[in-house]
């Protein structure tokens, strides 16, 4: 769908600038965005690179198992039967954590692994409540420290980058609350056996 609404926006400004005559500056425009997008990406690949391996390491040592177990109260709540599975959230919680500290690239791997376990414990097609839990916890975005955003807004020259952490504290509590508080609402409204 995003790769519909880019090639949208390409051809408007394409019409757009054969309608007006000004080619030239849709043409340049092509091109600073395309050169924009590169220094971006170069900008910020060492960070994700590192997060990536420090969340990897971390896995690995058994470091999340203790996050894990720190954070088993609430994952007890939000996940249910799921939540007796000790890999499970393990790599949910290392999930959880990468997002907190603001690297959802270095999220997004573990995060595959936890619902490819999640969908092994509900032992069935569908998509089971856990899953879901899951995916609402990364989509509303839970950040303690905001390195990617900070990352790039010191590659656009911010002299304090991670002057933003308080915007992103009040943002993420509100979302985890309202987006926790609406899927609960609509899983009571809608019962389903799931896990």
């Amino acid at each position: 769908m995003l790769s519909k609404v880019w090639v949208s926006f390409l051809g408007i400004s394409f019409i757009f600038g054969v309608l007006t005559n000004r080619m030239d500056v849709v043409s340049a425009a092509y091109i600073d965005g395309a050169n924009a997008a590169i220094e971006l990406i170069v900008s910020i690949v060492g960070l994700m690179c590192l997060w990536s391996g420090i969340m990897e390491i971390a896995y690995q040592s058994g470091l999340s198992s203790y996050i894990a177990r720190g954070m088993r109260p609430i994952l007890r709540l939000l996940f249910g039967k799921a939540s007796k599975d000790t890999q499970a959230m393990e790599l949910v919680s290392a999930n959880i954590t990468a997002n907190m500290l603001g690297v959802s690239n270095a999220a997004t791997p573990i995060g595959l692994q936890a619902v490819s376990r999640l969908y092994q414990i509900a032992g069935r097609k569908g998509t089971p409540d856990s899953v879901l839990t899951l995916i609402v916890l990364n989509t509303a975005s839970i950040q303690i420290i905001p390195t990617t955003v900070a990352a790039i807004r010191a590659s656009y020259g911010a002299a304090e980058p991670f002057d933003i952490m308080p915007a992103v504290w009040g943002a993420s509590l509100c979302s985890v609350i309202t987006v926790l508080f609406l899927a609960r609402m609509i899983r009571n409204r809608f019962p389903d056996s799931s896990v």
